[in-house]
């Protein structure tokens, strides 16, 4: 069955999706972020296909989240490197985390605990307001039209009740 691309919907959450919205994806990035860079460390850790994960490495690596990075001339050998764009997706992965972790772990708890270096603590993601630094709550947010929604899609778009108009 040929998949739905979201890649130009005028919404950031169905462009995102589209690029990590598969069960593998987001699992490939998890090992990146722990710090695996070789194909055959990704294999072994997450046994999937090689034909998978080169599709997904390779989609990475288009997105640039991931870089292609030679380190071996004879057999030619890639190291797959985040990319700032990979390493900002990091705090999405940490909050899908914490909602599995707060929803879905063993009643012995948390499967892995991240602990953050700098204060020596461990922790846990939290979304926070960029202005106010409070935690984010559906119930506190509204949403309204931003500047690359598509013009030709306003009138529409107001008319649902779901957005508020721009100030």
């Amino acid at each position: 069955m040929k998949r739905t691309t979201f890649a130009n919907w005028p919404c950031s959450v169905a462009r995102a999706v589209d690029l990590i919205g598969d069960w593998w994806t987001p699992l490939v990035l998890r090992e990146a972020y722990y710090g695996t860079t070789r194909f055959d460390d990704f294999e072994r850790v997450l046994g999937l296909s090689r034909n998978v994960l080169t599709q997904r490495l390779n989609r990475l690596v288009e997105e640039e989240m991931l870089v292609k990075v030679r380190y071996s001339e004879r057999p030619a050998r890639y190291e797959y490197r985040l990319t700032d764009k990979g390493r900002d997706f990091f705090p999405v992965l940490a909050a899908i985390q914490r909602w599995g972790d707060d929803w879905l772990a063993p009643e012995s708890g948390a499967p892995v605990i991240l602990h953050h270096t700098a204060c020596d603590h461990d922790t846990r993601a939290e979304v926070v307001c960029a202005h106010c630094r409070e935690p984010l709550r559906h119930e506190q947010i509204s949403a309204k039209l931003g500047p690359g929604f598509p013009e030709r899609l306003r009138e529409s778009a107001m008319a649902t009740g779901r957005f508020t108009p721009e100030a």
